[in-house]
């Protein structure tokens, strides 16, 4: 069995971190890591940490720092089809999900078999725009055991496309049904991190940046490539499910909302809509900010600590520098 994680030069493994695999309901590897508390801090329970599409645990490391020092424990997992968990097709660049529930179904098994007999409660979620949408889809499972979640640009609606969503979704339905689903979502597939900070959609941080692209860099196998027509068709239909009457009334999490105001990837206004209709739902918006506001430059990763730390009972932010370590050029 490989390695369970990884680090670069200017991306080190925070220190405790375990890391190991659990098997999914029909039998895939799956990888996970654990960070327990850190010394001298307060004992404040468990952060359940969900990224998002094509990403890594190691592309963490940093926030899970940052949560330790806040007094949490850390936990969290590489989704099927990517990262350090098992890839369903040969080709493994390409991402692909057979059905949407499957995440779902990982994400109980994780929190049933490794969280909750090894991590202490009070257990919260923070979670990343893929992350944040099957955090949603798990809300019926998660009520009893989650107290709070802090969902941070949450993938609930495309940024930018030819078509609306609401066009888009019957469209890629049909075609993954007719046996395209495998097939790259657009012309080009979208390739691994690139060396160009210029104009990304990511962050304003140059050097995050060019840390998480060292990630995949170094260590290609963590990387995916674009989306596949049936991962887009599978999402497309998770977000419509979450979009009704019942779930607006059946969701009963606290929850904090997270949007960064120049989001280029997902559909901002849509989380805003979504936290509108429920009633325990709260929403911040940081303006000027990019998609992955816990990779972005300081000033607005402290926007967020400083929402997190007022949402997320026993938070306090901690005295030490955060800064990442800078990369020469």
């Amino acid at each position: 069995m490989t390695n369970p994680f990884f680090e670069t030069e200017n991306n080190k493994v925070p220190a405790g971190l375990q890391a190991g695999y659990f098997q999914s309901a029909d039998g895939f590897e799956l990888r996970y890591a654990f960070c327990p508390y850190a010394e001298d801090t307060p004992r404040n329970g468990t952060v359940i940490l969900l990224h998002g599409r094509n990403e890594a645990f190691e592309k963490y490391y940093e926030t899970i720092s940052d949560l330790n020092r806040r007094g949490f424990c850390v936990a969290t997992m590489d989704w099927r089809g990517q990262g350090g968990s098992f890839r369903i097709l040969k080709d493994a660049a390409r991402g692909y999900v057979r059905k949407f529930s499957d995440y779902r179904s990982d994400f109980e098994i994780f929190l049933k078999t490794i969280i909750m007999p090894d991590c202490p409660p009070p257990y919260y979620i923070l979670a990343h725009s893929t992350g944040a949408l099957i955090a949603l889809q798990s809300h019926e499972m998660l009520q009893s055991r989650i107290r709070r979640m802090v969902l941070v640009s949450p993938f609930l609606g495309l940024a930018r496309s030819i078509f609306s969503d609401r066009q888009l979704r019957p469209l890629a339905t049909l075609l993954a049904s007719s046996g395209f689903g495998s097939r790259y979502a657009g012309k080009v597939p979208l390739q691994l991190p690139p060396e160009s900070f210029d104009g990304n959609p990511l962050t304003h941080d140059q050097t995050r940046y060019l840390r998480n692209a060292a990630i995949t860099r170094e260590h290609p196998q963590l990387g995916i490539a674009g989306p596949t027509i049936r991962w887009l068709a599978q999402t497309l239909n998770a977000i419509h499910s979450i979009n009704n009457q019942q779930f607006y009334e059946n969701f009963a999490i606290p929850t904090l909302f997270i949007v960064p105001g120049a989001d280029r990837v997902v559909d901002g206004k849509a989380a805003m809509r979504l936290a509108e209709k429920l009633r325990s739902a709260s929403l911040i918006t940081i303006d000027g900010a990019r998609h992955e506001l816990l990779q972005e430059s300081d000033f607005y990763r402290e926007q967020v600590w400083a929402a997190f730390d007022a949402f997320i009972p026993g938070s306090n932010a901690p005295e030490q520098n955060t800064e990442p370590a800078l990369i020469e050029a």
